[in-house]
């Protein structure tokens, strides 16, 4: 297992975020979701879906543990599209967050944090675009879980 970026968001992912930090459409927004552990599927076959229905439609699955739920990021959440002229590349970051009392029920370990766009806003699997995955190996217990999501994404 690795941090990849999905097919579908190749060369797409900055902008995407643009569109979410520049609200067009305005109801735009990343979505954070979090994968089971159990059941998941190679990196090679996820790596290839092109909504997240199509990410869970198989043997992987969301979360479904006590205190999970998806993260939404609207505009003001997220920093301006700043290129890094010095480097010759621009690099995307996210807040970090935090799921509350996550319990080890439902699903139990986590294995992936997935970001997608919405362009819609309404957080349906169908209406968003997986755009990269990280590894987050996390066995859930009760306590507070937080995900540093730091240059989840760099264009070259």
């Amino acid at each position: 297992m690795a941090n990849f970026v999905f097919t579908v968001a190749m060369g797409r992912s900055a902008e995407l975020y643009n569109r979410v930090k520049t609200a067009d459409p305005s109801a735009a927004e990343l979505v954070v979701i979090l994968l089971a552990a159990s059941g998941i599927e190679a990196d090679a076959t996820l790596r290839d879906v092109a909504t997240c229905a199509a990410l869970v439609a198989g043997a992987t699955n969301e979360a479904t543990n006590t205190g999970y739920a998806k993260k939404v990021l609207a505009a003001g959440a997220l920093a301006a599209l700043d290129p890094d002229e010095a480097n010759d590349r621009t690099d995307l970051d996210l807040p970090d967050q935090t799921w509350t009392a996550l319990a080890a029920d439902g699903t139990g370990a986590v294995a992936k944090l997935v970001v997608a766009y919405d362009p819609v806003g309404s957080q349906t699997m169908s209406d968003m675009i997986p755009m990269t995955a990280h590894d987050f190996a996390v066995t859930p217990d009760g306590s507070d879980v937080t995900a540093q999501i730091a240059n989840f994404f760099r264009a070259q």
